[in-house]
């Protein structure tokens, strides 16, 4: 049996389908940033994901184009390459994608900026503490997400080991019948792969992995992440937190004024296949408790007063 999958534009930009333009926008920013090839030089696959990401952006902004995209079976593929030529600085992409005004941005300047504003903070045992670069190490291309309106879809559970190795996956159809699916090598939480026309009717039948650990980690190939929850406290004044791995907790420092969506990445915590190893990333969410006491609000209203004094510049 053999697998394939077609593009699902809001899944390829982590959106719900009919997401509303601005999230969409939003959306696209970052995950245009995240797969730039100018941002990801040591990772082959990112320029393939960025055209993706593009694509879904040129489909999903064009209510025509979005309309003739949903009538279709199987997911389009851009008519043109506008990559063709090269990439342009990341900057300029997005204010000619975005209709933004903007003038020329240099691109060592730009590379400059990009670097100091999305630095991380690297962990490992057995070394100095340092900041880096929270960009990941290459990892193979995960199917691009695909289309499940009116097919049949079945949730796959693996374990980290199988999503690395590769497994094969029995699967009971609606008639009874048996199909025993191979998933592929160095899988990841969230893949949909297809099975073409084995469902009743000739329909679709997708199988969605899941590949998450107990304690919350994320595998990906061979990344592994996990989302780190922090107090407003925490996350502005820095603090030490035991966090979950596949080889066991390990204390992380958290560097002050941390914001959500921050990556921090743990060197070598990832999976192993090879000569290759993968990281860990931990994304910072900052979280509000749901019930503050008196004393907790008049702490947040005085911080309120405060960033109102410092924007009004007094």
């Amino acid at each position: 049996m053999t697998t394939s999958a077609d593009p699902d534009y809001w899944s390829l930009l982590g959106l719900e389908p009919g997401a509303a333009p601005d999230a969409l926008k939003l959306a696209f920013r970052r995950e245009a940033r995240r797969w730039h090839p100018d941002l990801n030089g040591n990772d082959r696959h990112a320029e393939e994901r960025f055209k993706l990401v593009n694509e879904a952006y040129a489909v999903l902004s064009n209510p025509d184009r979005r309309k003739e995209w949903q009538l279709r079976q199987r997911g389009g593929v851009a008519a043109t390459d506008p990559f063709s030529t090269g990439f342009p600085d990341f900057e300029d992409y997005l204010a000619v994608v975005l209709g933004l005004e903007r003038e020329p941005v240099r691109r060592e300047q730009a590379s400059k900026d990009q670097e100091e504003q999305e630095r991380s903070f690297d962990h490992s045992e057995g070394s100095d503490h340092a900041y880096g670069s929270h960009w990941p190490e290459a990892s193979p291309q995960p199917p691009p997400p695909v289309r499940t309106d009116d097919d049949l879809e079945t949730v796959v559970d693996l374990t980290p080991d199988q999503a690395l190795q590769g497994t094969t996956v029995e699967l009971e159809l609606g008639d009874g019948t048996l199909v025993e699916v191979g998933t592929p090598p160095r899988a990841g939480d969230g893949w949909r792969l297809r099975l073409e026309g084995v469902a009743p009717g000739g329909r679709d039948h997708f199988l969605h992995l899941r590949v998450m650990t107990d304690d919350g980690l994320r595998i990906d190939g061979l990344r592994v992440h996990y989302r780190l929850e922090l107090l407003p406290p925490d996350a502005a004044l820095g603090c030490a937190v035991d966090v979950p791995t596949l080889s066991g907790p390990v204390t992380l420092q958290v560097p002050p004024g941390s914001s959500s969506g921050r990556l921090l990445r743990l060197r070598g915590r990832g999976l192993r296949f090879g000569d290759d190893c993968g990281d860990q990333l931990v994304e910072i969410v900052i979280v509000i408790p749901a019930a503050l006491d008196d004393d907790e609000r008049a702490l947040y209203q005085r911080l309120q007063e405060l960033s109102l004094e410092r924007a009004n510049g007094f």
